[in-house]
Parts: C-alpha cells; structure tokens; sequence
C-alpha cells in the first residue's frame, strides 16, 4: 500500500511560483512512475508531469511545458513540482498519484494511476 500526501499549494499572483511536495511512504518506488495531475471546478482531473523514479526520466503536458518542472528526492521519498510563471489558469486542485510501470512508456490518462493524495489547492490571482 502507497501513501501519498501533498503540501505547499496556496495562493499566488499571476507571474509568480510555488513549489508542491508528495511525500511517498509505504514500500519502495524502484518501479514507480510519479506524476501531478490538476483539477479545476467544472473541468476534468488532466495530466501535468510524471517522472520514473528510479531513472529520473519526465514528461511534461505542453502546458506547462517550460514552466513546471517535477523532481524527486530519493532520499526523502519525495517529488516535488516547481512551478513558475504561474497563470490564472492554472488554477485548481493538484494531485500526486503513483502507479508501476512495465514498460519504457509514459501514460498520461489518470484511470492508469493506482495511488493518489489527497490533492492540495493552488490558485493563481490576476
């Protein structure tokens, strides 16, 4: 069993940054992807990064592509995803979900994911 739970979200103004933490406990992440999906009210949970936590590899939406950029502290059981030049549309609940991979290929789709947090609100003022 994976338990996973986020912290550092909050309210910031357009331009600005946030750093979101996840901490992992429960057994090891050798065969783990990580990723950060966000929900705005109204709007379905959608992908924003994921990173393989033994290799460091990532993958990012193109949304946030440039501007997010997820890491992981294998020390800490912790991934992290640093956030700047943040805009309003950003806003929503962010998530840290978990699942085994199998293969060399990423998976964006959220029903792909087997463990997630509680979610950890960020708003972006304009």
């Amino acid at each position: 069993q994976v338990q996973l739970v986020e912290s550092g979200g909050g309210l910031v103004q357009a331009g600005g940054s946030l750093r979101l933490s996840c901490a992992a406990s429960g057994r090891t992440f050798s065969s783990v992807d990580m990723g950060w999906f966000r929900q705005a009210p109204g709007k379905e949970r959608e992908f924003v990064a994921v990173i393989r936590w033994n290799v460091g590899g990532t993958y990012y939406a193109d949304s946030v592509k440039g501007r997010f950029t997820i890491s992981r502290d294998n020390a800490k059981n912790t991934v992290y995803l640093q956030m700047n030049s943040l805009k309003p549309e950003d806003t929503a609940v962010y998530y840290c979900a978990g699942r085994d991979y199998s293969n060399r290929f990423f998976y964006t789709g959220s029903k792909e994911y087997n463990y997630w947090g509680q979610g950890t609100q960020v708003t972006v003022s304009s």
